[in-house]
């Protein structure tokens, strides 16, 4: 990863707004190196290069319903001449006729329209026309999906099955992409065990990873797990140290002020630490920086705290390092069905339910907030966002909320 440039930003003063914090984020570098992959394999990857049809779509004229192929203008009853079924080759129209065509099929030279098979009288050899349908109705014209050498996918575009259908339909069956982001993932505290370990009294099971690598994998990160780091100043440096090959060293715990909070000076001793506290609720002990060729982003240990700001800082992290910019979140709307106190001078993400309603969607908070209760994430929606301004919430204000 290139050099972060910015200066390190409050340490002990005022905490770094969220937008400055963003601004940051979207300025590191995309990770170098593309890979070209069969389309099956490019969904949720990144083009590289802008993506120029190399052919017309679709590539010829042809039928859009079953009907008959006629020029238009001619007599309101036509002799016939022959049937074109789609995938085959066309032969001209005789003029004054009408051909039977089928979806898809091509237009035959001599026919500009087509008329529905269910607006028309058949008798033996002829066809009757109604009045009144337009100069080259039911018909798809060559290139009027896409033409020749126009952009059909843009690069930087995280690719969606709707993509490669497009890339399909212009016959490419491989696309240029980049390399997926490598990202080390690692746990901090002495008071922390995996799932399926005998903790002792005073030891809990590790969620965070599990959290953070589930989230990581569906923005399309290859992850590797380093495990959980012991409280220790020389166990943290070598953690940080092996992830430093990365592109992006993730860690939940250990970057506020406590005693035994040693990511956050490993980042200063080994790399550059470019933000740490900024003004968002929950999630005001996180940290970016860099070690070695590594971004590192280091999230909060409470496990709500850590999924907040994992939604609002590594996501756009994530789509930097992967050259794209991060899938927008549309809010939704919905009516405060609580009332809250706020500080202002900072984002709030509140955790909620959403229920429908006669008047459209209420907005549930849970009721315990702390930043540790996982439940709060598994029984709620959304994050209602609170903006900077906001000191309070009362019971039918509107809401934005941001859905998970």
């Amino acid at each position: 990863m290139a050099q972060l440039t910015e200066d390190c930003f409050a340490f002990g003063g005022r905490l770094l707004p969220l937008e400055q914090a963003l601004a940051l984020i979207a300025a590191v570098p995309a990770v170098p190196g593309c890979e070209d992959v069969p389309l099956g394999a490019a969904d949720g990857r990144v083009l590289v290069a802008d993506l120029h049809a190399p052919q017309d779509l679709p590539p010829f004229a042809n039928a859009a319903v079953d009907g008959y192929a006629i020029r238009h203008g001619g007599a309101d009853t036509l002799p016939l001449d022959g049937r074109t079924p789609a995938g085959v080759v066309a032969a001209p129209l005789r003029p004054g006729t009408a051909r039977r065509i089928l979806t898809g099929a091509p237009l035959p030279d001599g026919a500009d329209t087509v008329y529905m098979q269910e607006d028309v009288e058949v008798t033996v050899g002829h066809v009757r026309l109604p009045p009144g349908l337009a100069l080259g109705a039911n018909t798809r014209p060559a290139g009027e999906d896409v033409r020749a050498g126009a952009l059909a996918l843009p690069a930087g575009r995280r690719l969606r099955p709707q993509d490669l259908s497009l890339a399909a339909a212009l016959g490419l069956a491989r696309l240029s992409v980049r390399r997926r982001v490598r990202v080390a993932l690692l746990s901090t505290g002495d008071e922390l065990v995996d799932a399926g370990s005998v903790p002792h009294a005073a030891q809990r099971y590790d969620s965070n990873r599990v959290l953070i690598a589930a989230m990581l994998a569906r923005a399309g990160a290859v992850v590797t797990d380093l495990g959980i780091v012991p409280d220790r100043a020389d166990a943290v440096d070598a953690a940080l140290q092996a992830g430093a090959g990365y592109d992006l060293i993730l860690t939940t715990g250990g970057v506020s002020a406590g005693e035994e909070d040693h990511v956050r000076a490993a980042v200063e001793r080994l790399g550059r630490l470019t933000f740490w506290r900024l003004a968002i609720k929950p999630g005001r002990p996180v940290a970016l920086g860099q070690v070695g060729g590594a971004a590192f982003l280091g999230l909060p240990g409470n496990p709500a705290a850590a999924f907040v700001t994992f939604c609002v800082l590594a996501r756009p992290l994530l789509a930097a390092l992967a050259g794209t910019a991060p899938d927008p979140v549309w809010p939704i709307p919905a009516v405060a069905a609580f009332s809250h106190r706020k500080k202002p001078g900072r984002r709030e993400y509140v955790r909620v339910r959403l229920v429908p309603g006669p008047g459209g969607l209420a907005a549930h908070r849970h009721p315990t907030e702390g930043a540790g209760i996982l439940t709060s994430l598994t029984e709620t929606d959304g994050l209602a966002v609170l903006g900077d301004a906001c000191t309070a919430v009362t019971p039918g204000d509107l809401l934005h909320v941001q859905p998970y």
